[in-house]
């Protein structure tokens, strides 16, 4: 059963020119460890953080609350399965959101995907309720 989704598009340069300016305090208020060592490893840098911003804005926006009622940005986290593929870490406000929007005896999944073609970074989320725990 289908929760929630969300997504958004995120503009690379104006993250770019929001690091820029706000350097590691932007960084580290937005986005988790994960998502900077995963950033900061890329060659399109920016674009990589572009991409984690268009995803917690996407999450936000399926968990039906914005970055409002108790969501803030570092609670949600883009992170890499085992195979690679993208999901959304929850802790927090977000967490205890997402706890909310689940119907009992069934598992939150949350689908990600992120993609961009410069100068856009854009994210889709879709928040899942299944009958066991996703593996």
């Amino acid at each position: 059963m289908i929760i929630g989704m969300g997504t958004d598009l995120a503009n690379i340069e104006r993250i770019g020119g929001t690091i820029d300016r706000f350097g590691d305090r932007f960084i580290q208020r937005c986005f988790t460890e994960i998502e900077q060592a995963k950033s900061e490893r890329r060659k399109e840098r920016i674009a990589s953080y572009a991409k984690r911003w268009a995803a917690k804005e996407a999450c936000s926006k399926a968990l039906g609350t914005g970055l409002r009622m108790g969501v803030a940005w570092r609670e949600m986290g883009v992170v890499n399965l085992p195979s690679g593929k993208p999901t959304m870490q929850l802790t927090g406000g977000a967490l205890i959101r997402l706890e909310g929007l689940i119907p009992n005896g069934l598992f939150p999944y949350i689908h990600v995907t992120i993609t961009d073609d410069h100068p856009w970074a854009q994210a889709f989320v879709v928040i899942e309720a299944l009958p066991h725990a996703p593996a």
